[in-house]
């Protein structure tokens, strides 16, 4: 039997379903101990990867990564490695002042890469704003996800020429931008369909509820990822929802399956699934990739404050990259040249970000004031003097320098 018929059948199954999708029994990997806070297990989900790097069979699943060769999952171990690599050189230029802010992808390697990579080109990509990795898949330069955080544009890539969406500040608004534009497609009559990133604390957001309400009553061509890290900067996900966030879309009359966030297979596999039953007609599917953010939620956050440890320790042996390392070295997959060539490269990105990011400008700090309003205004205009003033007060100290 498969989820989107079971789910339709059974729109009212009790909660307490510890199946990996609603209304099934299909998953492979068994409950486990807890290592968040307040989590008494972790509930069942699609696994074809252990945290050891075992492939594990899924009578479901296996189809849609049967056709997976070793260069391919070369290439997915690749995607993962570049990516980790640009992030954390984000995370350093930050921490030396040349970007403002920046929101870590650590540890969601795989969920990104691997959803990323069941997309086709015309398909249509609305991300939050950590969809580093996604942005990767789609071709987007890395260099171009810095500008905003360096405060000197609005984006720094055109959304049509790879189609994925700028990166959405608004938590969980980008749902129904997505939603809107899945109702497009249909009308169009495409066969592409559209997903929608955004994180277990926007799964809060009204915004994110009328998404669900709009794509399941029209039947649109949407795939809603949501990238579970279990912590909204500091708020576990118990305080929000009652239970796990992909039984939510059975109220809404649609499929929801919790996926290992952690296997880049898994999400490969189930985001296919997904995406294919968007193009047949089949509406949305709400897929919740179960993982953990490994750093801080932002480089203005500091996790230990509400984090412990031990909790860290336990999801750090469920890396994503050791994971499919583990399996490529166990298949005779992939050679230590390979992986030697791989640094190379890896270094020769973080090198080449470094250097697009000093080359960028500083940001007119008198910016800020531009397009507060449609006209001037008294109270900007004051704000604007008053900043002027203190700007020039350092130039006063320096010796007029």
């Amino acid at each position: 039997m498969t989820v989107e018929s079971t789910a339709a059948r059974t729109p009212r199954r009790s909660a307490g379903n510890k199946a990996g999708t609603t209304g099934t029994k299909r998953t492979t990997s068994t409950t486990k101990k807890a290592t968040g806070a307040g989590k008494s297990a972790e509930p069942a989900l699609v696994q074809l990867l252990t945290p050891e790097g075992k492939r594990v069979k899924n009578a479901e699943f296996d189809k849609y990564v049967a056709d997976i060769t070793a260069e391919d999952l070369r290439g997915l171990y690749r995607d993962m490695v570049l990516t980790r690599r640009f992030d954390a050189e984000a995370t350093a230029l930050q921490r030396q002042g040349e970007l403002g802010l920046w929101a870590s992808l650590l540890g969601q390697e795989a969920a990104q890469i691997g959803s990323g990579r069941a997309l086709r080109d015309d398909d249509y990509v609305f991300p939050t704003y950590r969809e580093h990795g996604v942005a990767w898949c789609r071709g987007v330069d890395p260099t171009n996800l810095l500008g905003m955080f360096r405060g000197v544009n609005n984006g720094g890539w055109d959304p049509n020429s790879n189609n994925f969406h700028l990166y959405t500040i608004v938590i969980g608004s980008q749902t129904l931008h997505a939603t809107g534009y899945a109702m497009g497609i249909t009308k169009d009559g495409a066969d592409s369909a559209v997903i929608a990133y955004f994180g277990d604390g926007a799964s809060s957001q009204g915004d994110v509820a009328e998404a669900f309400t709009f794509s399941a009553v029209y039947n649109a061509p949407v795939v809603f990822f949501c990238q579970n890290n279990q912590w909204a900067i500091s708020e576990p996900t118990e305080k929000q929802s009652r239970v796990p966030l992909y039984q939510r879309a059975q109220g809404y009359g649609f499929p929801g399956v919790r996926v290992d966030g952690n296997d880049v297979l898994a999400n490969l596999a189930v985001t296919k699934w997904a995406l294919e039953r968007a193009r047949a007609g089949e509406g949305p599917t709400l897929v919740e990739a179960f993982t953990y953010r490994m750093g801080a939620h932002t480089t203005s956050d500091d996790p230990t404050r509400y984090r412990t440890d031990d909790e860290r320790i336990a999801w750090e042996a469920k890396d994503p990259i050791l994971r499919l390392r583990r399996h490529l070295e166990a298949a005779n997959h992939a050679d230590e040249g390979f992986f030697a060539e791989l640094e190379t490269e890896s270094e020769a990105l973080g090198k080449r970000v470094r250097e697009a990011v000093r080359a960028m400008p500083d940001p007119d700090p008198f910016a800020i004031f531009e397009n507060v309003y449609a006209d001037g205004h008294a109270l900007v205009d004051e704000e604007r003097a008053q900043f002027a003033a203190y700007q020039a007060s350092f130039a006063d100290e320096d010796g007029g320098k």
